[in-house]
């Protein structure tokens, strides 16, 4: 059994930080799970605590790290660090964005955001940039290459944009504190 871990029934562990993949996560239901990289009990991420760092959704297979708390009732993430999009799957060219390597998308400018609407059934959505009339278009698969599995409508973040065939197209999205801890 992994170093501080506790079993279920006794007092709750002291926080530890733990590095992990997200093995789903239900928006609806406001809770998931984390599998521990170190191998150790599935981790409970709870919808309140994805939250506080600034999302309302999760990536499956997106890399995260936790601080986690040994509870009565299991692991539970206390705290997200960090979030980094799924990895290793071969990324198909989205059209507007061409061929626009990670590198160039991240040295855009990020603009503060409220989303619109946001349907995955349908798989895209729209923000409204604040001082700025026109939408932007957000694309599902653009979304979930930035590490999110959904949007809720009014929830703030922030956008790196392209300009598109048919208008201002999000590259990337990012969660409203992640954007203000970037310093851009």
């Amino acid at each position: 059994m992994q170093t501080g871990w506790k079993m279920p029934g006794e007092a709750a562990s002291a926080p530890h930080e733990v590095a992990g993949t997200v093995k789903w996560f239900d928006a609806v239901k406001g809770f998931g799970f984390i599998l521990d990289d170190a191998g150790g009990p599935d981790i409970l991420l709870h919808a309140n605590v994805l939250r506080n760092f600034g999302q309302g959704s999760v990536a499956d297979q997106a890399q995260i790290r936790v601080t986690v708390q040994m509870t009565p009732r299991g692991a539970q993430a206390v705290e997200v660090l960090e979030i980094q999009p799924p990895e290793g799957e071969s990324l198909v060219p989205i059209e507007d964005l061409g061929e626009n390597a990670s590198a160039e998308i991240a040295a855009l400018p990020l603009e503060p955001a409220r989303v619109k609407w946001f349907e995955k059934a349908k798989g895209f959505g729209f923000a409204n940039v604040f001082e700025r009339a026109e939408d932007v278009f957000i694309h599902m698969e653009v979304l979930r290459r930035s590490g999110f599995a959904d949007l809720a409508p009014g929830e703030a973040v922030c956008l790196r944009v392209v300009d598109g065939k048919r208008g201002r197209m999000a590259a990337q999205v990012l969660a409203w504190d992640a954007g203000l801890k970037s310093g851009r």
